[in-house]
């Protein structure tokens, strides 16, 4: 997950090929009209951009843009084609820019959860298909774990990518594939009653994917490791179904793909001492998480308007991992003053607490280099931030983060702590929907 200059000036031929793949969803029938096209197609378009600056603290000051452009469409194949409850989604993202966290932080959480997974590339190509009156979905394709499962609407407020787009935990502790890096994969989601449901899913594990120059359209399993199948059931209301809408959720995963050892080597004696590479093992982590999310306040019943208090707790299962626990708490207000009705402010608290191994592995690494003592066992972070709507397609958010005792990860040998850091960002959140939706129906109609 680092930065790479060299996308940008390669961008034609690998988003040409991306748009090729959604040839297959537009086999339509040859009665097809115009009309029922555009009613079939449903099309989405943003950009956002997140700039960052270290101006106290971490390892150096300074600053990091990046930034994602993302067009996607769902394709209504009971309209197009009349085979009901199926619909064809496909996903683009192009990602570009700099880590603030590798360039000048020094950890290994990033404040710019939209960095990840550089240059062009398919995220997601998946056939969704209802049955039993939409109370079973099922999902499968090319995709990603992580719009599944542990995500929430609420991370359009953020930046901090400790809690969004997902609690980091899950990433320290296990192979759970993110967008948009794709793979083979599906989910299934059962609602038990109107508000009850049970949800699981199966990745594949394919490190390659995430390498540079890959673009998505490699669907090889020859370089997969594992699959990590998440679990969850939950209860869960909504605006149209109650006034206060609620989610409560409890689960799980369980990955199944090797992995490095946090300490020790083939031998069991701790790399760091030894020299010699880190343990690969042979799957079997595990962990669990428990998570809120609870509206308090809403004037206006038909709006959204409001105060939502939201948190999450997780923890380990089984493995070598490199963190104990993790959790965070937090809110989002929507519409701040009578005036502002689309504002809001959010905040949110994270902390990451380290295993023992993994600590004992920074510490043999730190004396190895002339240093002495442990790093800090837990990380906290937080962030405060307000969203300005500037205009129905256009949100600006300022915010400010505060990393306490930047982790170690990413540079072991590093002889001592590093200073607690304050962090200054700005994310904006365009929206191009409308733009790409006109595209659309004007080339639909040129095609009559």
């Amino acid at each position: 997950m680092h930065s790479t200059h060299h996308h940008s000036r390669r961008t034609a031929r690998p988003l040409l090929t991306l748009a090729l793949t959604a040839l297959p969803a537009l086999a339509l029938s040859p009665a097809a009209h115009a009309t029922e096209l555009a009613d079939g197609i449903d099309v989405g378009a943003s950009y956002t951009g997140e700039s960052a600056w270290n101006v106290h603290g971490g390892q150096d000051t300074g600053g990091a843009y990046a930034g994602q452009f993302y067009a996607g469409a769902d394709f209504d194949l009971d309209k197009l084609t009349g085979w009901q409850g199926a619909t064809v989604h496909l996903k683009l993202s192009s990602r570009h820019g700099d880590n603030l966290s590798v360039d000048e932080l020094g950890n290994t959480t990033s404040v710019q959860e939209i960095y990840g997974g550089q240059g062009q590339r398919l995220a997601n190509l998946t056939l969704e298909q209802h049955f039993l009156g939409d109370r079973l979905i099922v999902e499968a394709g090319r995709t990603v774990a992580n719009i599944h499962f542990l995500g929430s609407q609420l991370c359009n407020y953020f930046q901090l990518n400790a809690a969004c787009g997902n609690p980091t935990f899950v990433f320290h502790t296990s192979s759970f594939t993110w967008w948009p890096v794709s793979s083979w994969g599906g989910h299934a989601l059962a609602w038990l009653t109107p508000t009850i449901y049970a949800h699981v899913g199966a990745y594949e594990v394919n490190p390659k994917q995430a390498q540079d120059g890959e673009h998505g359209l490699s669907w090889s399993t020859h370089d997969a490791t594992g699959v990590v199948t998440p679990f969850a059931v939950g209860y869960k209301t909504t605006a149209a179904s109650a006034r206060l809408p609620t989610m409560f959720e409890v689960g799980g995963w369980y990955d199944a793909s090797d992995y490095q050892d946090p300490l020790l080597d083939a031998n069991r004696t701790p790399a760091a001492l030894s020299g010699n590479d880190y343990a690969t093992r042979s799957g079997g982590r595990s962990g669990w998480f428990v998570r809120f999310e609870q509206q308090l306040t809403r004037p206006d019943a038909s709006g959204d308007r409001g105060l939502t208090v939201f948190g999450n707790v997780l923890g380990p299962g089984r493995g070598a991992l490199q963190e104990d626990w993790f959790f965070d708490v937090g809110f989002v207000q929507k519409g701040t003053f009578a005036s502002r009705p689309h504002d809001t402010v959010g905040f949110v608290y994270t902390q990451q607490r380290y295993s023992d191994e993994a600590l004992e592995n920074l510490r043999l690494s730190r004396a190895a280099s002339g240093g002495s003592g442990t790093p800090h066992a837990s990380q906290p972070m937080m962030e405060l931030s307000y969203g300005i709507q500037v205009t129905p397609a256009l949100r600006v958010q300022p915010n400010v983060i505060y990393d306490i005792h930047p982790d170690q990860f990413g540079d072991p040998s590093r002889t001592r702590n590093l200073p607690n850091a304050w962090v200054v960002g700005l994310r904006v959140d365009l929206q191009l929907t409308d733009a790409l939706a006109a595209g659309v129906r004007e080339a639909i109609g040129a095609g009559r």
